[in-house]
């Protein structure tokens, strides 16, 4: 389910992109890149639609994820 970034408290959406920015696994290439500038990349994604935030009820996670990637409902 994507959970509305505007709909979120500032320093909840501050924190929760924070959090990611400094997750493992998130590599920014061999240039070393501040958090600042991290997180106001990942807001500017946000803001163009480039990602969304998605929150998985099954396992109680909220991650972002490409807005692309957004699963499918089944039709069926």
């Amino acid at each position: 389910m994507i959970i509305p970034f505007k709909q979120l408290p500032p320093e909840t959406l501050q924190n929760l992109l924070e959090e990611y920015a400094t997750r493992d696994g998130t590599d920014y290439g061999e240039r070393e890149v501040s958090l600042v500038d991290k997180v106001s990349s990942l807001r500017r994604q946000l803001e163009d639609k480039t990602i969304v935030i998605w929150f998985e009820p099954g396992e109680e996670s909220v991650n972002l994820i490409l807005a692309e990637d957004i699963p499918k409902e089944d039709d069926h």
